[in-house]
């Protein structure tokens, strides 16, 4: 009964470290967004994304990542049942106006990444910058979080 006990805590503060990382994503959005240039204003991507990703040996990749309107960005990952560890990367983007697409640069050495631009979505790409295919299509989107009118969405609480 002790390991089960133990189990369960573990997973509640895998949570609440998880909604902190999220609620300092959110803080790190608020706070870059009020110094921005009026022509990036009009950029409805900046904001925060959320979303489980598919993972080959765990049960999924939390994925929180916060787009700024200064084109920097932060990505919190966890590899759920398998580690309590968030892992936190940050870097630049560049969004390319013609294809709707944003590309992660890190800055450290980790490879870029592209995402597709949806309404309130980012759809991830794969390596050559293509719409991943096949059953598991569906979870490579991470969906906004960081809703407009927070009211419409929680009942108004």
């Amino acid at each position: 009964m002790r390991f089960v006990n133990f189990a369960v805590k573990k997973q509640g503060l895998a949570a609440m470290v998880f909604c902190g990382s999220l609620l300092l994503a959110q803080a790190v959005v608020a706070e870059t967004n009020n110094d921005h240039h009026p022509e990036q204003a009009k950029r409805e991507w900046s904001g925060v994304y959320y979303g489980m990703l598919p993972c080959k040996d765990c049960y999924g990749i939390k994925t929180t990542l916060a787009l700024n309107a200064n084109n920097s960005y932060l990505k919190i990952t966890q590899n759920t049942g398998k580690s309590l560890r968030d892992y936190v990367e940050k870097g630049k983007f560049n969004w390319d106006d013609n294809t709707h697409r944003i590309t992660l640069i890190p800055r450290k050495g980790d490879s870029a990444q592209q995402y597709l631009v949806a309404k309130d979505q980012l759809i991830q790409l794969d390596a050559n910058g293509n719409r991943i295919t096949g059953k598991d299509a569906e979870r490579y989107i991470l969906n906004r979080t960081d809703m407009k009118n927070p009211e419409e969405t929680h009942g108004g609480h």
